[in-house]
């Protein structure tokens, strides 16, 4: 007994060691830029910057049926997947615009211009170039599944239509969490605003 009991505690120790360590890591990754307009109860709008992507579209329509696939993909690519072997720094979060398929999206680090990066060696990977935008977000802890997913979509839905945003009909998911992480996670819905709408919180704080 009482060995076991000092099994389970270095286990424990190591364990909690080691999440510390990815958590500290994640602090260092660099992040999809973003300032917040506005803070709401239950969510926040946010303009977010122009950035690179690269990204792959699978033609399932479920978090659970791409997410692994889509990962494999695009962090093969990252790691050296390419014709020049090269190694890419793993950005956050991951995104994956939900529609009837699904695209998982890496930002692409900001020393990057897209017609320095190496070529797939998946024809599946494509790049491209977001523009700015103004959403609304909603966060939430644990691990990431499709019930989750469709409950905070139709959450942050139903908090702008009570606030009177318009909004566009499509969301994503932002997931910043290595699988192995247990403390900490955090994961996001965002819906894209109306021009109407997005231009009304960037006129405000241009005033402010």
């Amino acid at each position: 007994m009482k060995w076991s009991i000092i099994t389970l505690s270095v286990l424990a120790l190591g364990l909690l060691v080691f999440q510390s360590f990815t958590a500290k890591y994640n602090r260092s990754i660099e992040t999809y830029p973003y300032r917040v307009l506005k803070q709401y109860e239950g969510f926040e709008i946010r303009e977010y910057l122009p950035r690179n992507f690269i990204y792959v579209t699978m033609p399932a329509s479920t978090y659970s049926e791409t997410s692994g696939k889509g990962f494999r993909y695009l962090a093969g690519y990252i790691f050296g997947s390419n014709d020049q072997q090269k190694k890419i720094a793993m950005t956050a979060p991951v995104a994956m615009n939900m529609e009837d398929s699904v695209t998982m999206m890496f930002m692409v680090p900001k020393e990057y211009d897209l017609k320095d990066l190496p070529v797939p060696n998946q024809s599946e990977i494509k790049f491209t170039r977001e523009p700015s935008k103004v959403v609304a977000a909603i966060k939430f802890s644990g691990w990431a599944n499709d019930e989750k997913i469709r409950k905070y979509a139709s959450k942050l839905k139903s908090l702008l239509h009570q606030n009177k945003l318009n909004f566009a009909s499509k969301y994503s998911y932002f997931g910043y969490n290595a699988p192995y992480e247990m403390i900490n996670r955090r994961n996001e819905i965002v819906i894209e605003l109306s021009p109407s709408s997005a231009q009304q919180f960037l006129r405000s704080n241009a005033l402010n």
